[in-house]
């Protein structure tokens, strides 16, 4: 013989309900599994990062053609992989610069705020 789970039926929508989805059903076991912790993001940030310096590293070794560079006066020669990834650094550390100082800011302003 088996029990029947029982059905409510919601004036709202007509439509017959369980307990559970009613939200009275007992709270689902944890789940089991790898823990998570602090050493192992570290790892699996290490291993991202070193499939990034692999693939810069081709990159730059696939482009090794010398190239002119000319900015504002000063003129260079470089393989043109290290011109294009210095220029991408250089472009990215303005915004990141900016952004730095704002949040110091933000912080400096907090404290002030906070301590009077």
């Amino acid at each position: 013989m088996t029990a029947e789970t029982p059905r409510v039926v919601l004036p709202s929508a007509g439509l017959a309900a369980t307990p559970q989805d009613l939200g009275h059903a007992p709270a689902a076991p944890p789940a089991r599994g790898i823990k998570r912790t602090r050493a192992g993001e570290l790892w699996a940030a290490a291993g991202f990062f070193a499939v990034i310096l692999l693939l810069l590293l081709i990159f730059i070794l696939e482009n090794t053609q010398r190239v002119s560079i000319s900015y504002l006066g000063v003129h260079l020669h470089a393989p043109l992989g290290v011109a294009v990834l210095t220029a991408a650094v250089l472009l990215a550390a303005i915004p990141g610069t900016w952004r730095i100082i704002q949040l110091r800011r933000a912080a400096r302003r907090h404290r002030h705020a906070t301590a009077k």
